[in-house]
């Protein structure tokens, strides 16, 4: 198991890495042969390349692109509505909050969190670029979410749940800052089944999104024991062999030998869950406040 302090330390150096790199007028990858959240580059990562339409792309500062890490695009699946609060946990460069900002519109909210500092800069100077008014980009670590209690309406986050060493406290913060009926709405990537041990203790496959990912069943359980309800997990991008054999790269393993081991268990995934409108004692007092008639 990879220490929480030492894996904290090693993405936010890996991360700040990849910011600097994009404000030099490159594409992020973590200055290595494994991408922060993938492999290589854009155009040939299995994880992060493609994930954005032309159309999502139009207006987005240069930037902000360069510097998706993603696995996923939260904001072409979660609901969100004219005038809502939405927080991006691990927001990055800052893509899918501006994306987020165009679709609550100038009566809504779009927040980013993130723990690193050229991440954060790198953030705000594509706030300026895209005019972004309803955007605010927070300093902090998705464990202790620096807002106070029932203040969001919906959470997203793009592979970077699975960087975190303690995901029981993200996803309990999670639960707290949410309305009550709030959305947990969120893309990662989701392991189906048992990996090899040496994958899940690489410190470069942590960095990458991989060896952090949380079991599809364990997810699950994870949002149901802090709370959520109707929480489920639908696969957007099913990892096979030759995907696999890119993102060992530079790792230290041997590419053939565990890429047929992990071919099709790892998964881009969109993760769904809802905060309940109503807290319950007891099965007898579920009203029409409750999410469902099972909330207690």
């Amino acid at each position: 198991m990879v220490g929480d302090s030492a894996l904290k330390s090693e993405v936010k150096q890996k991360y700040g890495q990849a910011a600097l790199r994009v404000s030099e007028g490159s594409t992020a990858t973590c200055c290595g042969p494994s991408a922060c959240c993938g492999a290589t580059t854009e155009a040939t990562d299995p994880i992060t390349s493609e994930l954005y339409d032309e159309q999502q792309k139009a207006g987005i500062p240069a930037e902000a692109l360069l510097a998706s890490l993603g696995c996923g695009n939260p904001t072409a699946l979660a609901e969100l509505n004219e005038g809502e609060t939405v927080l991006d946990l691990g927001s990055g460069g800052g893509i899918d909050v501006l994306l987020s900002a165009k679709r609550v519109g100038p009566t809504g909210k779009a927040y980013g969190l993130d723990m690193t500092d050229e991440m954060l800069a790198l953030a705000n100077e594509n706030k300026r670029k895209a005019g972004a008014d309803n955007v605010e980009f927070l300093k902090g670590e998705i464990e202790q979410i620096p807002l106070p209690d029932a203040s969001v309406d919906v959470i997203i986050s793009n592979c970077v749940i699975n960087l975190s060493g303690d995901k029981r406290s993200v996803l309990k913060e999670a639960y707290r800052v949410l309305k009550p009926g709030g959305r947990f709405a969120v893309s990662d990537v989701v392991v189906r089944g048992d990996v090899p041990a040496a994958v899940r203790t690489n410190m470069e496959l942590w960095i990458g999104c991989v060896a952090g990912a949380l079991e599809e069943r364990e997810f699950l359980d994870l949002l149901r024991e802090v709370g959520f309800k109707k929480a489920s997990i639908e696969p957007t991008r099913v990892y096979k062999a030759n995907d696999a054999a890119a993102f060992l790269s530079g790792t230290g393993l041997d590419a053939t030998e565990f890429a047929s081991q992990i071919d099709g268990k790892f998964m881009g995934a969109f993760v769904r869950a809802t905060k309940p409108l109503a807290e319950c004692c007891s099965p007898d007092s579920c009203g029409p406040d409750c999410v469902d008639s099972n909330c207690c």
